[in-house]
């Protein structure tokens, strides 16, 4: 039974970090290798601690502006090795889920930061994706719902 779960929870991870096109360039930051094709690279990632996180909001695609909930949120991480990845969720993101994981080195300058937080390690990457939820829903699921579920405590 844990080895399925196991198994299940690598597919997960990686349907979602491979869906959104995360996969690393290769290049190393701060010595460790983002090369996310092995699947020991997922699980750590998948189980790596969060230290500080927060609220992120950009315009939707093709504005220039943000205005409430005619926006995009997320949750940018920091873990302990001081990598950041993006955590959101939004219809067509993922292949399995619909909250992916995003190196946030592909962030757009067009996020901005809100509502930071510290964790100190109490909640992995898993943790955050979990409460973002699978499926995707405008009026009751959405990327605020999750950003929301994932910044609780």
């Amino acid at each position: 039974m844990m080895v399925t779960n196991a198994l299940g929870v690598f597919m997960f991870i990686t349907a979602l970090i491979v869906a959104e096109g995360s996969w690393g360039s290769g290049k190393k930051r701060n010595s460790h290798s983002y090369d996310l094709s092995s699947r020991s690279d997922l699980t750590k990632l998948f189980n790596s601690k969060v230290y500080e996180a927060e609220w992120v909001t950009r315009p939707l695609h093709g504005k220039n502006k943000e205005k409430g909930i005619f926006s995009h949120s997320g949750v940018r991480v920091t873990l302990e090795d001081g990598t950041k990845w993006l955590v959101h969720k939004g219809k067509g993101n993922g292949l399995s889920s619909q909250t992916v994981v995003v190196d946030a080195r592909h962030m757009s300058n067009k996020w901005r930061s809100e509502k930071p937080k510290n964790f100190d390690g109490k909640k992995t990457v898993s943790d955050l994706v979990k409460a973002g939820g699978t499926k995707y829903s405008l009026l009751f699921n959405n990327c605020h719902n999750a950003a929301r579920r994932m910044m609780k405590d």
